[in-house]
């Protein structure tokens, strides 16, 4: 009897020690699974970002095209520890629009250009210069570009480019192209006789870079031109170029192929760009688009900052991210410094004493 007792108090206590043992494994495992999903959610919450894009194109196309970004980037920071609930992707009405809002700290990330950006340095921090397709044609001879047409892009990655002067389609237009193309020297009296268009004061391509070779070339600036048109986009820029309501514009070195189709589908034209239009001037090369940040932002601190640049170099590294930055030609990014945009400055601070003169 003593032997069935003992036998039976030791298969009870063989059972309970076996539910501990399970009991303590499943709480174990609890644990492990309460480790990883307080691991997952341990991302930094961040409700909204808001990406500012300055018009170098249409505001509706860009738009349009950057809408992939937001899910692009919201994937991206997540991997890089930021949960982030709204991505905001604005155009701004010109490019001054873009660098005041980072300054203000109503934007927290602005692609901008360099011109731009050292204009509102005080304010905006450069993380990221784009890179883009190197082209065939780089010569400060614009009758090489016109022997070399179309331009077209070639495999080597470029962090600057050029800005360009066109000549359009207009009886003056022609009469400025055929003047370059036969050796002949322009004259300010020639230029200064047909209607520019330009963009904003902030533009490298589309005012200060332009504004340095006229004053190299002739001592004069863009406000000393007769008829100057401002365009808030190179779009509008290049409408008005087709319609002979503008005789030149100035403008990044790849835009005919951005506007070549079009040329001749929106503005009307029967031949292409390439038939229709000359460069009759380069300007020397520019340091590449920026993006930056908003140093006065309420959610871009150090951290949200590394991430942002790391997710844009990433993004650029896949088809899908390529497909979204092509709308500004870029192809990629690297890690910029506020040093990179030293010339530019230089550029800025000429400009600014010229008009002072």
């Amino acid at each position: 009897m003593k032997k069935l007792l003992f036998f039976t108090l030791t298969c009870m206590l063989a059972v309970f020690l076996m539910a501990c043992g399970n009991e303590a494994s499943d709480t174990s495992k609890d644990n492990k699974t309460t480790d990883v999903a307080a691991e997952a959610s341990g991302n930094e919450s961040i409700d909204k970002l808001s990406i500012g894009f300055v018009p170098s194109r249409n505001p509706d196309e860009i738009i349009t095209a950057t809408e992939p970004l937001k899910g692009l980037l919201k994937d991206e920071l997540k991997k890089l520890g930021f949960d982030v609930g709204t991505i905001d992707i604005t155009v701004g009405t010109n490019f001054e629009a873009v660098g005041e809002a980072l300054s203000a700290g109503t934007t927290d990330i602005g692609l901008i250009p360099g011109g731009t950006y050292v204009l509102y340095d005080d304010g905006a921090e450069v993380i990221l210069t784009a890179t883009r397709a190197g082209l065939n044609n780089d010569s400060d001879n614009p009758v090489e570009w016109n022997n070399n047409k179309p331009t077209a892009p070639t495999t080597t990655q470029a962090t600057s480019y050029r800005a360009i002067l066109v000549a359009g389609p207009s009886e003056k237009g022609k009469a400025l192209a055929a003047k370059v193309n036969n050796g002949e020297k322009l004259t300010f009296e020639d230029l200064n006789n047909v209607t520019w268009n330009v963009m904003s004061s902030s533009s490298p391509a589309g005012y200060i870079y332009p504004t340095l070779w006229l004053h190299e070339n002739f001592d004069k600036t863009i406000p000393d031109l007769a008829k100057v048109v401002q365009a808030d986009s190179y779009g509008n820029a290049f409408g008005r170029l087709a319609a002979g309501q503008t005789d030149v514009l100035v403008t990044y070195a790849d835009a005919r192929r951005d506007y070549e189709e079009s040329w001749q589908g929106d503005f009307g034209r029967t031949a292409s760009i390439w038939d229709e239009t000359d460069l009759i001037g380069v300007m020397p090369a520019i340091y590449n688009d920026t993006i930056s940040v908003s140093k006065n932002s309420k959610v871009m601190t150090d951290d949200l900052k590394k991430a942002v640049q790391q997710a844009f170099i990433n993004i650029g590294n896949t088809d899908k991210g390529k497909e979204v930055i092509a709308i500004y030609s870029h192809e990629g990014y690297q890690e910029a410094k506020n040093s990179d945009y030293d010339n530019e400055r230089k550029a800025q601070e000429l400009v600014q004493n010229l008009g002072s003169k």
